[in-house]
């Protein structure tokens, strides 16, 4: 690395603060294990916490593993979630496979710091009750010649955030909406976390 590179690199480091994220879940958090490894040693950014709606053993073991807070809570309430988020000093939170709708006085709390990801090409097959295989279904039924993946900010409507990043993937001819799944997870695991990456680097440093 030349003297400018190191420069360069110097500036970064001063304009941006480390950040904290944390990710919220409600099934087995295969989303939130793939971002849990991509930050992994990472020098800006860390999951600082995990924080789940429904009991996850497994989940839990893993963060104690790796020193990262582990909370589970089965009704959402936003100001004990705001709590939660504040004592372990959290800058963005991420839904990742996160079912339960974001209170107007979270999305306050965290204004576009709220990240979430949608297994479809929005402004197609969202809003209530459009999660997971529900989407993929629906995807299915209507013989889309494609799918994707929605990542956007969260405000006070389902999927109705400002849209961040999209990415697409051409189905086979009468697809399944397994096959449509594992086409869409693909894309998840691939682009979710440098999408995070990017978007926290630029608002930071903006």
């Amino acid at each position: 690395m030349n003297t400018r590179e190191s420069q360069q690199m110097c500036n970064f480091a001063l304009r941006m603060k480390f950040q904290r994220i944390a990710l919220f879940i409600s099934g087995k958090g295969s989303n939130a294990r793939n971002i849990m490894r991509y930050f992994q040693n990472h020098p800006d950014i860390s999951v600082s916490l995990v924080l789940s709606t429904v009991e996850n053993t497994e989940m839990h073991q893993l963060c104690l593993e790796r020193g990262i807070a582990f909370e589970q809570s089965g009704t959402f309430d936003s100001e004990t979630y705001l709590s939660i988020c504040r004592t372990h000093q959290i800058d963005w939170v991420i839904l990742a496979g996160f079912l339960k709708k974001i209170p107007a006085a979270f999305v306050g709390a965290y204004p576009n710091r709220v990240i979430n990801i949608h297994p479809a090409l929005l402004p197609n097959f969202g809003g209530k009750g459009m999660y997971g295989a529900h989407v993929h279904k629906a995807v299915a039924e209507a013989r889309m010649p494609f799918s994707g993946i929605s990542i956007h900010f969260v405000n006070e409507e389902f999927d109705k955030g400002k849209l961040l990043a999209q990415f697409a993937v051409a189905l086979p001819h009468l697809a399944s909406a397994e096959r449509i799944e594992q086409e869409v997870r693909y894309l998840e695991i691939k682009h979710f976390p440098t999408v995070i990456e990017q978007v926290i680097r630029t608002t930071v440093t903006e």
